[in-house]
C-alpha cells in the first residue's frame, strides 16, 4: 500500500513538472548590442514550430542557438521553415529590427500585433523610404510576404502552423505610448510575455493591473507558471528617468499586486524570466544581484542567455 501511494506521488510530481514550453532567447538585451536584442522563440517540447516573441535580433540569435544546440538545421532553414510567426510588442527598433532586416530572406508568415503597432509598421518601417513593404497592407508596392493579424484586447486567436493561441493586452510604455503583452496558450497551459512596460504608479496607468486580473486565476490554477517581464534598470535609476521601464523594486511592487489578486495562493516558485536588461556597464549583473537579494515573494528568477534553451512547465 505504501509503495503504491509513493508511486502515485512520484507520478503526480512528474505530471506537475511536465514541460509545456521551450523558450530559446535569440536576444536578451534592451539596447546597444545590436546582435543581442529582445527576441524569444517559444515552442512546444520536441517540436520545431516556433512563435517569435519580439524580433530585435533574429539571424545572429539563430546562429548562436544552433551553436549551442538549442536549434537544429541551418540558419536559413530555421528562419524560413521553423519560425512560423512574430508577435511584435511595440514599435521600437530593439524589438523589431531583426524582423525588418531579415525580411528579404524570410518566407511567408504572420505578424501578430495590436493596432497601434501595425500602424507603426505600415507607416514607418515597411515603406519605400526606409525599406520596402513586405507586408500585405500599407504603401504600394505591396509584396504580401507578411500577413498582419490585429490583436484585440482579451480576444484569443490561433497562431497558424503552431500549437499556440495568442491573446494581446495593452501596456503603457511612457504613457500614452502603447506597448503590449502576449498571453500564449498551448492546450490548457499558458505563458505570459510582456514587451516594455512601466509600473502603473509611474505611468499613471492601470494596464498592468488589468493584466494581473487576467493572470491571477491562471496562476491560482497552476496553468500559468512563467512570466517573461522586463527589468531595464537597477534600483539606483531615478524614477523620472525610467522612460517606461521597470527596476527590481518596481517589479517586486507589481508582482505583489498580482499576489494580492491570487488570494491565499502564493507566487512562490513562479518562473519570472527577466528580459530587457540594459547592457550599459555592469547593469545586467547589478539588476540580477538586486533581484536575488530582495525576493520576498520567493519567485524563481531566470536570467536568460542568448541561444540557451529554457524548458518550462
Amino acid at each position: 500500500m505504501k509503495k503504491t501511494a509513493l508511486s502515485l506521488l512520484v507520478l503526480l510530481n512528474m505530471v506537475c513538472q511536465a514541460q509545456n514550453f521551450d523558450v530559446i532567447p535569440l536576444g536578451i538585451y534592451g539596447g546597444e548590442q545590436e546582435d543581442n536584442l529582445s527576441a524569444y522563440l517559444v515552442g512546444a517540447p520536441k517540436d520545431n514550430a516556433f512563435l517569435c516573441l519580439d524580433a530585435g535580433t533574429v539571424n545572429a540569435g539563430i546562429r548562436k542557438a544552433i551553436e549551442m544546440k538549442s536549434l537544429e538545421g541551418s540558419a536559413e532553414t530555421v528562419l524560413k521553415d521553423q519560425i512560423k510567426g512574430y508577435f511584435v510588442s511595440h514599435g521600437h527598433l530593439d524589438h523589431l529590427s531583426g524582423l525588418i532586416i531579415n525580411s528579404p530572406a524570410d518566407s511567408k508568415k504572420d505578424i501578430f500585433a495590436i493596432a497601434p503597432v501595425i500602424q507603426i509598421l505600415q507607416n514607418h518601417y515597411f515603406i519605400t523610404d526606409t525599406w520596402i513593404n513586405f507586408a500585405d497592407q500599407g504603401q504600394k508596392p505591396i509584396l504580401g510576404k507578411y500577413h498582419y493579424n490585429e490583436l484585440q484586447t482579451g480576444s484569443e486567436i490561433p497562431a497558424p502552423k503552431t500549437p499556440f493561441f495568442i491573446t494581446g493586452y495593452e501596456l503603457s510604455h511612457v504613457n500614452p505610448y502603447k506597448s503590449s503583452a502576449a498571453l500564449v496558450r498551448r492546450e490548457n497551459h499558458y505563458l505570459l510575455y510582456l514587451g516594455d512596460t512601466g509600473a502603473d504608479r509611474i505611468e499613471k496607468s492601470d494596464r498592468l493591473d488589468q493584466l494581473w486580473n487576467v493572470a491571477a486565476p491562471l496562476v491560482k490554477k497552476k496553468q500559468l507558471n512563467t512570466i517573461l517581464i522586463e527589468v531595464s534598470f537597477p534600483n539606483s535609476q531615478p524614477e523620472h528617468l525610467l522612460f517606461g521601464h521597470l527596476t527590481p523594486n518596481l517589479l517586486t511592487e507589481e508582482l505583489s499586486k498580482l499576489k494580492e489578486k491570487t488570494g491565499q495562493s502564493s507566487l512562490e516558485g513562479l518562473n519570472i524570466v527577466v528580459t530587457h536588461r540594459k547592457p550599459t556597464g555592469d547593469n545586467p549583473e547589478l539588476i540580477k544581484k538586486e533581484l536575488l537579494k530582495n525576493n520576498p515573494l520567493k519567485v524563481n528568477y531566470i536570467f536568460p542567455e542568448q541561444g540557451k534553451k529554457i524548458s518550462l512547465p
